[in-house]
């Protein structure tokens, strides 16, 4: 008793510190920029002010910035974090059951063959990565699911949706500028209607996952042990692979395909707090809210006047850390 409350209280001051490093990096991204900015010029622009330059950069131009990146981040974390689960597998992530080139598909074909309805662009993406998922789950199902035939299902849908994303590319040329911004990842102007799109779903996802933790440690003990303990597994990896859909769709509909981030938060988190899904999904969240928030901050300002997308700063992070994940599993 005495070890496992150890155990509790030595996670949650983990968390506790994950939190206040979250907002640290919110308060940094509200001071970074173009104009850097004082904690008290920020503190009169968010409490006092009505009007002024300060005013509108901040309340309509980084606050909200800055909160879809901590959405973001929140969803490809805690998606990336339940398929690394159920599929028993730390190289998952949310692409590679197609989340991602269903996506990306439905989000290049708006750009390219009908740009005049660009404000479609987010419930399009949306649809297109959830029909891909379940696209995906019926070509995977034989008898049930296995997580080797969800992989290799995922892979190859993801493949043939990639040469058609390429083929509109080539086909198009003209119209390429338009779509790179997407297919990169990025956060420039985002304002309140991204956030209004992707808030209701990280709550309702983040809420759903975390009441599931104790399904999501059952299932991990292995299919044979989790029906000894009463648990449908079929149903219930149905269930945390529909989330994980869910999640990462939404943040692709708003900021394209932002890669890397559900591979790489679920590893470090559980690295540092363990396996138990009660502390590794608010853990996910966390860090996953901060590392976008940070690497968006470092996108606006490594070049400034000039923006780099922030799927380029994620990219070079997540890519050497990628190759350091396979060379260990191997």
């Amino acid at each position: 008793m005495l070890e496992e409350k150890k155990y509790k209280s030595k996670r949650l001051l983990i968390l506790v510190g994950l939190f206040f490093i979250s907002i640290l990096g919110f308060m940094i991204s509200l001071k970074l920029g173009s104009l850097k900015l004082s904690i008290l010029q920020i503190y009169e622009a968010l409490f006092h002010a009505t009007e002024g330059p300060n005013f509108q950069i901040i309340f309509n131009i980084r606050l909200p910035r800055i909160l879809v990146a901590a959405c973001v981040g929140i969803c490809l974390s805690l998606s990336g974090c339940l398929l690394q689960g159920v599929m028993r597998n730390p190289l998952a992530a949310p692409h590679l059951i197609g989340v991602s080139s269903g996506a990306g598909l439905a989000g290049v074909a708006i750009l390219i063959l009908y740009p005049g309805i660009y404000y479609l662009l987010p419930p399009v993406a949306f649809s297109g990565a959830l029909i891909t998922t379940i696209l995906v789950y019926m070509i995977a199902w034989q008898e049930g699911i296995r997580p080797s035939r969800l992989i290799l299902a995922g892979v190859a849908v993801s493949s043939f949706l990639g040469a058609m994303i390429t083929g509109l590319m080539i086909f198009f040329p003209d119209r390429v500028h338009s779509v790179i911004g997407f297919m990169v990842g990025g956060l420039a102007a985002r304002t309140w209607k991204h956030l209004n799109i992707i808030l209701p779903y990280t709550l309702i996802g983040f809420l759903m996952v975390n009441c599931s933790a104790r399904r999501l440690n059952i299932l991990m003990l292995g299919d044979d042990t989790a029906n000894s303990l009463g648990l449908h597994v079929e149903r219930t990896r149905l269930f945390f692979i529909s989330i994980a859909a869910l999640l990462a769709a939404s943040a692709v509909s708003v900021v394209g395909l932002l890669g890397f981030v559900g591979l790489i938060v679920p590893h470090i988190s559980r690295l540092i707090i363990g396996s138990d899904y009660k502390f590794l999904l608010p853990a996910s969240a966390l860090m996953g809210a901060s590392l976008v928030m940070i690497c968006d901050t470092i996108a606006r300002t490594i070049l400034d006047p000039v923006e780099v997308p922030v799927g380029i700063i994620m990219a070079l992070l997540g890519a050497p850390f990628f190759l350091y994940l396979l060379r260990s599993r191997m």
